[in-house]
């Protein structure tokens, strides 16, 4: 049926072409792992929805994920003090430092896809402060450069800057690659990873994938409404987003510009 991927091609156009799309692990590495797409499986009767090649939402899809049944473990390299509320863990480094938290991570996931597509002068952020800091800006736009770049932004920006610099849309809407967000002092942020839709009823449902603090290793999200452990959220939700470890009110979905 139009609209959404068969079963045995719902990893098409995760890659861009001729060049590895995870630059933090090696060809190799990332040939032999499982992705998202992969390892999660649609819920019965559901497909997941057709997205563009090469696209952020594609990528995401191809995200490769650490071994099964593995913890989340913090940046110090000890394992997060739960370890019930994840259903996979995504092999990306997390970094020596308490750093890489909730928006970090979901703006390190987007910059690292912006340098994968060779769209480098789109890698922009904002501080908290205001100021728009441009990775372009850099004399050198290799990837260690990048990696620099990056630790900066994580020490200097947060919830409350990126909630500031997304466009709200409304939740009926929600497509993959959006993000619900709280910006404060503290705040926090999940990503839409992934979504499936039922092809008769038209129900849909989406994936989501946080960082916390302290600094730790993404994963994706259990939905706690699900008594069996599903990570899928249903997108007709009323009321407040609840998941494991924090609630997002009416009007929290943002998406990049």
């Amino acid at each position: 049926m139009a609209g959404f991927y068969s079963a045995v091609d719902i990893c098409v156009g995760a890659a861009t072409a001729g060049a590895n799309p995870y630059a933090w692990q090696s060809s190799s590495t990332i040939a032999n792992a499982d992705t998202l797409a992969q390892r999660i499986a649609r819920p019965p009767g559901f497909e997941r929805v057709s997205v563009p090649p090469e696209s952020w939402a594609a990528w995401l899809r191809g995200l490769p994920l650490k071994s099964a049944n593995v913890p989340v473990l913090l940046y110090t390299g000890a394992p997060k003090w739960r370890q019930d509320v994840h259903a996979a863990v995504i092999d990306i480094d997390v970094g020596k430092r308490d750093l890489q938290q909730c928006a970090d991570a979901i703006m390190r996931l987007r910059g690292e896809w912006l340098f994968a597509a060779n769209r480098k002068k789109e890698i922009v952020f904002n501080y908290t402060d205001g100021k728009r800091r441009r990775f372009s800006s850099r004399r050198k736009l290799d990837y260690a450069s990048f990696k620099k770049y990056m630790t900066l932004v994580f020490a200097y920006a947060g919830t409350y800057s990126l909630e500031r610099e997304l466009q709200q849309v409304p939740r009926q809407d929600i497509q993959i690659g959006d993000v619900f967000i709280r910006g404060g002092f503290p705040g926090h942020t999940v990503l839409v990873a992934d979504m499936v839709a039922n092809p008769t009823t038209g129900e849909k449902r989406f994936l989501l994938i946080q960082s916390f603090m302290p600094a730790q290793e993404m994963h994706v999200l259990k939905n706690p409404a699900a008594s069996d452990g599903s990570p899928w959220y249903p997108a007709d939700f009323t009321g407040s987003l609840l998941t494991p470890e924090w609630s997002f009110p009416e009007g929290a979905l943002r998406r990049w510009p």
